[in-house]
């Protein structure tokens, strides 16, 4: 305040600066949004809409991007805080390998949340219909001859 009792006009100035920038943030970091799409035709984009559909809890549309044949269920690991980041695809005619990263938050703890990082492969293979994921980290392996 300055010495009429009015508050000091700097220091109005210098909290609605504030107060700006942290509404930007807020916006930022909540209008992200998901990853842009990749190609459904690529195994890139095939481990996309797998990994994305388990995440999701929809078992059904995950396991029509699996090899054809039995499919003996497994449990699926625990996938309530994981991330899957893209790493590198190999491609060759008939396989293709899709390598990413797989990072699970945990609880807080005494200094906050705390992640663990692996990464890991997926294996794919070329059919009539496109591409069929053969091989899949145990995270998201949810049937038996779908295995690292």
């Amino acid at each position: 305040m300055d010495a009429s009792g009015r508050p000091d006009r700097t220091l109005l100035i210098v909290l609605a600066a504030v107060a700006a920038l942290v509404v930007v943030a807020l916006l930022v970091v909540f209008t992200r949004g998901a990853p842009a799409p990749i190609d459904a035709s690529t195994p890139a984009g095939v481990v996309q809409r797998y990994t994305e559909a388990l995440l999701a809890g929809d078992e059904e549309t995950a396991r029509g991007h699996l090899v054809d044949g039995e499919c003996e269920r497994l449990e699926s690991g625990p996938l309530d805080d994981v991330r899957v980041t893209l790493l590198s695809t190999t491609e060759r005619e008939r396989s293709a390998d899709v390598d990413v990263s797989i990072v699970t938050t945990s609880g807080g703890g005494l200094l906050g949340p705390s992640e663990y990082r692996e990464d890991a492969s997926f294996g794919l293979v070329r059919a009539d219909s496109g591409w069929q994921i053969e091989t899949a980290p145990w995270q998201f392996a949810i049937c038996a001859h779908v295995t690292p």
